[in-house]
């Protein structure tokens, strides 16, 4: 119970620090929806102390545009000073809008480009089982992303070479750029279209921090398969305001509600 409560404190401290960046740029609310997914991973799941080590765990975000999520995470985590987040977005900072490859300690992936990001962990993935490495590859995914074909591509890929050291997290918040994800290209047989691609696969709460940490830790699901979570979100998770609301796809947070946002995220 001591690492749950840790997370959901850390979950905390980490959306308030995004209400800090998102003055300076939009995607508050697909950033608040893969908060406590990448939070639990990097706190209660991944082997990934260093950023140097060759035995660590590997991440890829593949929804490249939740990139503050992913420096403030790495930032609690204590790869560099928290310090460095004043610079989001900013002239001169090298925390961009997407993470680029080895900008900072952790980041192993340019990504941002939607639909990339599982093949990159494919190949990584593919790697370590050549080279006999024990580690792991995560790469998180939006729902609206997996529209796009390479995905599709890349499930096949992994599935044909048995690469059970491959997880993937899908952050379903049922929302992407422009409309609902079912009324752009519905997927109603999510499930069951990775199952027919040769994923073993689970559903969960995408923003529980003891449901996602029970089905991380049970990977890989089958022996020979690659595992993928499918994590029902919603968007803008955290603040009334935000949750569910397309517009913070966008929308940057006003100077004048800073203060009343973090103190709903104190409560």
């Amino acid at each position: 119970m001591e690492a749950i409560i840790n997370t959901e404190n850390i979950t905390k401290e980490i959306r308030k620090e995004l209400i800090k960046m998102h003055q300076k740029g939009p995607h508050i609310g697909p950033a608040f929806s893969v908060v406590d997914i990448i939070a639990v991973l990097y706190f209660d799941i991944m082997n990934i102390s260093s950023p140097d080590d060759p035995a660590r765990d590997r991440f890829i975000l593949s929804k490249g545009h939740a990139s503050s999520v992913l420096y403030t995470t790495l930032a609690f985590k204590g790869f560099y000073d928290k310090s460095l987040l004043d610079g989001y977005l900013t002239d001169n900072s090298v925390l961009f809008g997407h993470p680029k490859r080895k900008a900072l300690p952790g980041i192993e992936a340019s990504t941002g480009s939607l639909g990339q990001g599982l093949s990159l962990g494919v190949g990584i993935a593919l790697a370590a089982k050549n080279d006999n490495e024990k580690y792991k590859t995560y790469v998180v995914i939006g729902d609206g992303e997996c529209q796009e074909g390479q995905i599709w591509e890349a499930a096949m890929l992994a599935s044909k070479l048995k690469l059970d050291n491959l997880v993937v997290v899908v952050d379903a918040n049922n929302l992407q750029g422009y409309d609902r994800v079912e009324n752009i290209q519905p997927i109603n047989t999510f499930k069951a279209k990775w199952e027919a691609f040769g994923w073993s696969v689970k559903e969960t709460n995408g923003h529980d921090i003891n449901k996602l940490k029970e089905a991380l830790q049970a990977t890989p699901f089958e022996s020979g398969k690659p595992s993928i979570v499918i994590a029902r979100t919603m968007k803008g998770k955290g603040i009334a305001e935000f949750e569910d609301d397309l517009k913070w796809h966008y929308f940057l947070i006003p100077k004048d509600k800073v203060d009343s946002y973090l103190e709903e995220l104190s409560r």
